[in-house]
């Protein structure tokens, strides 16, 4: 019922009730975030202009008839037969309720076809119509009528008379100073400001907006030039320009939408090429299908007549590179604008120069001079990226031509072409811009020094005139660039007095500086504020103690065993790491924190124990620490012979041996002792003698050696403790049973002499190994300590009741011969044992 009630509540359905829940949900989780912002671009890079654009190309009826794009019409882009770029179509199949698949396809198609449109006919337009100047027109007169109103503000004769009087201090102190031809240049400098400058205030931008200006001109020289590499050597700039447009309307729009929509160029036929451009002139979509048909080319009907998933993939190629052509085309029309509208911003500041400051010795002067320079570069400038253009269109031209229909495979090529392309042009700029402040300095210079070479005389500021200042200035930032004013704004945000002043808000320009002071300010609260958590002795340093205990074990461990960087002090570093609930991991950090600077055999110590760990997991035994020492000798058995064989090393094998001693020391430790028998004078009574028997019997090198006798007294000593011993009857059992009666054995005192047994095997099993270790280079030590390890095995197998052989555990001593190579091998272990 509540879950109902709050369906039908009116207030959770609100529309800012739901947008919260939506945007709750989706910033839940990081995945939800990234999909729903990467649904958004999609639809707004693609989905929205394609519905933009289908509703510019709406059809104005029910039929195949378009209209043409009212969107690019205004444009006037036209193509070399005529046909205007605004009324291209792509002619398809539309499908219908009976041929879903079609109208699906061909739906997509000019979805993809529309977005194309927009940019190819705007990639087109824009630099072709930005060289035509007539955006400048439009401009010019509001322009024009600011520098008259400027100028006669102005160039007053007040003005003048003021200005010439301050550059003649200059010039006096020049002439005092013995400074003659510096004064000379001045005066020749300011005889030639009173002489041009009404001239050029009369009209200020008459040079850069005329008709003939030096726009104009720098436009007209460079469309000579790219019309003279394209081979025609009588150009009309106007004329080229369409000539231009139309050659880049055939290459990236007429050519390309062919192939995508017939599959092939059918321009190459005439009749086709009439066809089609009367089909779209017409803006008929049948009739450009039926005109293919009827010039014979019956492949482009077909393709036409039957949308297919590569057309989509065709155009979705063909809007990649339609892009990277707009972003070339609106580059390169920038950079025409900027170079224009430079010439006006140094037309305007010339103004003051020639009315006041080109009168005075120095920056100002300067300054008129960069200014003037400014202005004829930009022309120079302008030249320079019509004829780029040019070279970059008869490149393409020739590509086009070239490639002989195949048009796509060009389209691909063109792209590449045009990124890089970008970043030449960009880099011509750039050496454009150096090369502008460059003559204005050496000019500046020459005035300044008098005509002598830069650097002599006195004031010429070495090899940079006054006023220049860093070169590359212009009307920019005085050369601190993005990268330093980025530089400035960082260290400003972080400055401890932005924080000051900001109220304590660390980062003050970053977006989630409030959220960095609440964390600060929550981290800082419970170090700070509270001594359970934070201090010498709080939760925190308690959480790393253990990391402290580990060092001190392992170094206490280590002391008793040679020390640290040592094989044998380091495997006792690591049982102490381990006895304090550590692991054979945690032992490497424990053991360099403590001291210890052999990194290799630290590592080599934690990895043997570790490895022969996990092996003992696998041994057939109940007690885990005869397991950890039968693993142990069986895994350094194995590496020792590895060594011998010269598949090992002899530190692996010291680090083993090292193992393997705290191995038998573990063993002893918890089987030191301490259980006493009766020892009757007569021996057949003695308990303690019959254990000693018992061990005599299971020992292969001495004289009372029989393991069969071994089995009957464990296999009787087990009977008491399974039977008891109140209801037997001596001779209902084995001899040694009814000893043990005779004894008077009960189960506790069975289960005692069994102990005194496993602790026997214990004190023989770490004497044994420290004869290994003080003589790895004796094969009969490691002998002995199998027998000795296999003895305690087989008490184990005995004791727990099982019968039959032993096996996938430690094997006793054979009867081959040692390996000859063993005392040469093993003595390098036995060396590195003791150091």
């Amino acid at each position: 019922m509540a879950e109902e009630s709050e369906l039908f509540d009116p207030v959770r359905w609100r529309p800012s009730a739901i947008f919260r829940r939506c945007r709750k949900w989706i910033g839940a989780t990081r995945r939800r975030r990234w999909t729903t912002w990467t649904i958004i671009a999609l639809v707004v890079l693609f989905l929205c202009p394609g519905i933009m654009a289908v509703l510019a190309t709406a059809e104005t009826s029910t039929g195949t008839v378009s209209a043409p794009n009212s969107a690019l019409s205004w444009m006037r882009v036209k193509d070399s037969s005529g046909v205007e770029l605004s009324s291209y179509l792509f002619a398809t199949n539309r499908g219908g309720v009976l041929n879903p698949g079609n109208l699906v396809m061909s739906f997509l198609i000019i979805v993809l076809f529309a977005i194309w449109l927009v940019i190819t006919v705007t990639a087109i337009w824009l630099p072709t119509d930005t060289l035509d100047f007539g955006w400048l027109t439009v401009v010019s007169k509001p322009l024009e009528a600011v520098a008259h109103s400027l100028s006669g503000q102005i160039a007053t004769p007040i003005m003048l008379l003021t200005f010439v009087a301050i550059g003649a201090i200059p010039v006096g102190v020049f002439i005092v100073r013995g400074y003659f031809s510096k004064a000379s240049m001045q005066v020749v400098m300011m005889v030639g400001v009173a002489i041009l400058g009404p001239l050029f205030l009369a009209e200020p931008l008459a040079e850069v907006l005329a008709p003939d200006g030096l726009l104009a001109q720098g436009r007209n020289l460079g469309i000579s030039v790219a019309a003279g590499l394209n081979g025609n050597s009588n150009p009309n700039p106007n004329q080229l320009i369409q000539t231009m447009q139309a050659d880049m309307a055939d290459n990236f729009a007429r050519s390309p939408l062919q192939v995508w929509n017939f599959g092939h160029v059918v321009d190459d036929r005439a009749s086709c090429r009439a066809a089609w451009s009367a089909g779209v002139m017409a803006g008929d979509e049948d009739r450009v299908k039926n005109g293919m048909k009827s010039c014979g080319d019956s492949a482009a009907y077909s393709a036409a007549d039957n949308p297919s998933v590569g057309q989509i993939g065709a155009g979705i190629l063909l809007l990649l590179s339609g892009t990277v052509l707009l972003l070339f085309g609106a580059y390169l029309a920038i950079k025409v604008i900027w170079a224009a509208l430079d010439s006006i911003y140094y037309g305007f500041m010339t103004i003051f120069g020639f009315a006041a400051g080109g009168f005075v010795y120095g920056p100002t002067q300067t300054f008129t001079i960069r200014c003037v320079v400014h202005g004829f570069v930009s022309a120079g400038r302008m030249a320079v990226f019509v004829i780029f253009l040019g070279v970059y269109e008869l490149f393409l031209g020739d590509l086009f031509q070239q490639a002989r229909g195949q048009v796509m495979s060009v389209f691909v090529i063109v792209a590449i072409v045009e990124i890089v392309a970008i970043f030449q042009l960009k880099r011509l700029n750039a050496g454009l811009e150096k090369g502008n402040d460059w003559i204005a300095n050496r000019f500046a210079l020459a005035i300044q020094n008098g005509g002598a070479r830069a650097g002599s005389g006195g004031g010429g500021g070495g090899g940079t005139a006054l006023g220049m200042g860093q070169f590359g200035t212009s009307h920019k930032m005085g050369g601190m660039g993005l990268m330093a004013l980025m530089g400035g704004a960082s260290t400003l945000a972080n400055s401890p007095l932005t924080e000051w002043m900001m109220m304590g808000l660390p980062g003050s320009f970053h977006p989630q500086s409030r959220l960095k002071k609440a964390i600060t300010e929550a981290q800082g609260g419970v170090w700070a504020e509270d001594g359970r958590f934070g201090g010498r002795f709080g939760w925190y340093s308690q959480s790393y103690m253990n990391r402290e205990l580990f060092a001190a074990n392992a170094a206490a461990e280590a002391g008793a065993y040679g020390g640290l960087d040592s094989f044998l002090g380091n495997a006792a570093a690591v049982q102490g790491v381990i006895d304090v609930g550590g692991t054979a991991a945690d032992a490497y950090g424990a053991m360099i924190g403590s001291g210890a600077r052999n990194e290799e055999r630290a590592r080599l110590a934690a990895r043997s124990r570790a490895t022969i760990a996990g092996a003992a997991a696998n041994e057939p035994l109940q007690d885990r620490d005869l397991a950890f020492l039968a693993a142990s000798l069986r895994h350094t058995q194995n590496s020792a012979r590895l060594l011998i064989n010269g598949n090992g090393t002899a530190e692996e094998v010291a680090a083993n041996m090292g193992t393997l001693q705290q191995a038998a020391r573990e063993f002893r430790r918890v089987r030191a002792g301490g259980v006493t028998l009766a020892n009757n004078v007569d021996p057949y009574l003695s308990h303690e003698r019959y254990v000693q028997e018992y061990m005599n019997n299971g020992r292969p090198r001495h004289v009372n050696y029989d393991p069969d006798a071994a089995r009957a007294k464990m296999e009787a000593l087990n009977d008491v403790i399974n039977n008891g011993s109140a209801g037997y009857v001596r001779g209902s059992g084995s001899a040694e049973r009814d000893r043990l009666f005779d004894a008077g054995v009960d189960e506790t005192t069975a289960d005692r002499m069994k102990q005194w047994v496993m602790n026997e095997h214990a004190k023989d099993a770490q004497t044994a190994t420290e004869r290994l270790i003080n003589n790895a280079a004796d094969p009969e030590a490691i002998r002995d300590l199998r027998d000795t390890v296999y003895q305690a095995v087989r008490t184990e197998h005995l004791a727990a009741g099982r019968t039959g052989d032993l096996s996938n555990t430690v094997t006793p001593r054979g009867t081959n011969a040692n390996h000859p190579s063993w005392a040469r091998t093993m003595s390098q272990v036995e060396r590195l044992l003791r150091n």
